[in-house]
């Protein structure tokens, strides 16, 4: 009895403590977000003024201070992604709403919208799906898993590579879904952690693929209620995150 409690014990002090570990990492991402913004903007600002100010400006330098101010709204609007997801995803429960939807389909659907991001990295997605293989699922939650999945992949992969992406029925019925890019080695004990709320493999500040921390997190979640689990290996330069359903 004494054995069982202190079993107990120990695993109230590990939820305590990871609980408070990701409240930590939480906050401290808040106040990196919160500084970040005044970068961007202030340059949004200035560029914006100058147009406004200088009368004669030729359409040469125009075009110059409009593509960057540009690039800097698009940041602006990457972190303001990153604190709504943040609240989503401290202050709701995820339910699922399930529906029979065509899985091939969606599939290609999502790489069909990932078009314009791979083009940017003169990636190709090489998708290896069946015809109609159909899922009961959430659709918009899988979806939701898809994208962060692919997301991840361009984000991590190197510029002119590959992404593959393949779906298969295993013989125990279940479905079995693999997308694999090509980049950098992921060090195991980071591998171990890929999955923890906050966890970010890229931990610039600066970067466009340093999101959150959320979506593979977000990610392991949906998969879990639907029944399923979601792995990641890593070697030889190659990321495989593996969805079985």
């Amino acid at each position: 009895m004494e054995v069982y409690l202190d079993s107990v014990r120990l695993q109230i002090q590990n939820s305590q403590r990871a609980a408070r570990e990701a409240e930590q990492r939480k906050n401290d991402l808040v106040v990196y977000l919160a500084h970040d913004l005044k970068t961007p903007l202030t340059s949004v600002i200035g560029y914006l003024t100058l147009l406004n100010d200088e009368e004669e400006i030729s359409p040469k330098l125009q075009k110059k201070y409009l593509s960057v101010s540009l690039d800097k709204a698009e940041r602006l609007e990457d972190l303001i992604n990153e604190f709504f997801e943040i609240t989503r995803f401290s202050l709701t429960h995820l339910t699922l709403e399930l529906s029979r939807i065509n899985l091939s389909r969606m599939l290609e659907q999502t790489v069909f919208e990932f078009g314009p991001m791979l083009a940017e990295k003169e990636l190709e997605c090489k998708l290896d799906v069946p015809p109609d293989v159909s899922c009961e699922c959430d659709p918009d939650k899988l979806q939701r898993v898809f994208d962060n999945l692919l997301r991840n992949a361009v984000s991590y992969s190197q510029p002119g590579g590959d992404i593959n992406i393949c779906l298969r029925r295993q013989e125990d019925g279940r479905l079995c879904l693999t997308v694999q890019n090509f980049g950098v080695t992921i060090p195991k004990d980071k591998l171990e952690r890929i999955f923890d709320q906050f966890f970010r493999l890229d931990s610039a500040r600066t970067t466009r693929s340093g999101g959150a921390g959320l979506g593979l997190a977000i990610a392991k979640e949906i998969v879990e209620l639907h029944g399923g689990t979601i792995s990641a290996e890593s070697s030889d330069g190659q990321v495989t995150f593996t969805v079985v359903l």
